[in-house]
């Protein structure tokens, strides 16, 4: 179950993370955040932002298809 959703396809490093720190501050510990991006350097800096953060980084997809380039994260958000 998603509580909300980050849309930063089409934006490029820091854009994301920083939408994501923003977005994650405004849920509730234990709420599910889902982001999608199109930056592939996401696929690096997302799972650091949850490790870092103590945030639990639920799934990691890679689209395919028509959706090759897109990147699918859920995230738990953690204690504050």
């Amino acid at each position: 179950m998603v509580d909300s959703t980050l849309d930063a396809r089409g934006l490029l490093c820091p854009e994301p993370v920083m939408m994501l720190h923003k977005q994650v501050r405004e849920c509730q510990e234990g709420q599910v955040l889902q982001v999608l991006a199109t930056d592939p350097s996401t696929t690096r800096d997302i799972p650091k932002f949850c490790s870092f953060l103590g945030h639990e980084l639920i799934k990691q997809l890679e689209g395919q298809g028509e959706k090759a380039n897109e990147y699918h994260y859920w995230i738990r958000k953690g204690a504050d």
